[in-house]
């Protein structure tokens, strides 16, 4: 008898799916287009203003280390990459795509601290997960993130302020999550509401 599947393996199997029918595009990472993609990776570091000394970065989820060459497309001083993912066969991809230049690891959490750490879109697709499976889930990788990042962290979400909802995604309320790192993470939390999708973005600083 095989094992049962755990939320995050289905998650896993979908994306891989994804991968095998779309190809290395933002499409097999859930994104619509490149621009989109774009927008939420310069919402994710606008409020960290990485510029200045140089700097590593832990990816969770990386997928295909798009926020890689974005990082580097943007002439940001970065010292080193480590992506995460929980699909090997995407880790493959991204190996073949950027070569040597970044550590990619097969984990579901990071494993070893950076100076910031993010994570993007991770949390938008439960599939059949409860939606307080799935928040236990986001909320325990927040505090994973907290804890292997020197200077801060940032992740987004899907937003319960939308117009409509599909069952197998997971909209989360921006003021809870606010509420959760300013309470237990850091008082240093910002909060981007106001980029034309239907996400938000939060930035932790680490508590001086």
């Amino acid at each position: 008898m095989s094992e049962a599947k755990t939320p995050l393996t289905k998650v896993s199997d979908f994306m891989e799916d994804l991968l095998e029918r779309e190809g290395t595009t933002v499409k097999a990472v859930g994104w619509r287009n490149r621009e989109n993609q774009r927008l939420r990776f310069e919402q994710l570091l606008r409020p960290l203003e990485l510029g200045g000394e140089p700097f590593s970065v832990n990816d969770l989820g990386c997928g295909l280390a798009d926020l890689y060459d974005f990082i580097k497309h943007e002439g940001l001083p970065m010292r080193r990459y480590r992506g995460y993912d929980m699909s090997e066969k995407m880790l493959a991809a991204a190996r073949e795509r950027i070569g040597d230049d970044a550590e990619l690891v097969h984990s579901d959490r990071v494993t070893e601290r950076a100076d910031y750490s993010f994570a993007c879109g991770i949390f938008n697709t439960k599939l059949d997960a409860s939606d307080d499976q799935w928040l236990d889930y986001m909320k325990s990788v927040i505090v994973n993130l907290s804890e292997q990042s020197e200077r801060g962290f940032a992740f987004n979400s899907l937003s319960t302020y939308v117009d409509y909802r599909q069952d197998h995604n997971f909209y989360s309320d921006p003021e809870e999550m606010f509420r959760f790192c300013k309470t237990e993470i850091s008082p240093r939390v910002a909060l981007l509401h106001d980029y034309p999708l239907w996400e938000w973005t939060i930035a932790v600083r680490a508590s001086e």
